[in-house]
C-alpha cells in the first residue's frame, strides 16, 4: 500500500480507497480479514487512530464488518452495487479525461481514437 504524505487526500481516505479498490477488484475477497489496524499502521508508520478512521469508513459504505477480537471483515458484495461503483470510477476517470483533453486541445474524434487504442492495449 503506497501512502502519499504529500498528497492534499487526508491519509485515512488514501488507505480506504485502496482498500476500497482491493475489495471491489477481489484482490481480497469476501470473508477474508483487513490486515490489523495495528499492524497496518505500524507498517505505514501512522498512526492506529488514522488506520482505525479508514477501516470504519469503509464499514460505513458497507464494505467490511467490525468483528469483536478479530478484526474487520469483507462482506459479500452485491453484484448490481459493484456494478454500480466501477461504472462511478469509470465516469469520473472519463470525466478527467475529457477535461484534459480539452485543455490539450484534442478533437472529440482524437479523443475516441485515444480511448479505442488504450482499449486495444488492454485485450493484447
Amino acid at each position: 500500500m503506497k501512502i502519499l504524505q504529500n498528497s492534499s487526500i487526508p491519509i485515512y481516505k488514501q488507505i480506504a480507497e485502496q482498500l476500497k479498490s482491493d475489495i471491489l477488484a477481489g484482490k481480497i475477497k469476501e470473508g477474508e480479514y483487513l490486515p490489523s489496524i495495528r499492524g497496518l499502521a505500524q507498517e505505514l508508520r501512522i498512526s492506529v487512530i488514522t488506520t482505525m478512521k479508514a477501516y470504519e469508513e469503509l464499514a460505513a459504505e458497507g464494505l467490511v464488518t467490525a468483528v469483536q477480537g478479530k478484526g474487520f471483515l469483507v462482506n459479500a458484495q452485491d453484484s448490481e452495487l459493484l456494478k454500480e461503483q466501477h461504472m462511478r470510477r469509470v465516469e469520473e476517470a472519463l470525466t478527467e479525461a475529457i477535461k484534459a483533453s480539452k485543455i490539450a486541445g484534442l478533437s472529440d474524434k482524437e479523443l475516441r481514437e485515444t480511448l479505442k487504442t488504450l482499449q486495444a492495449l488492454m485485450n493484447e
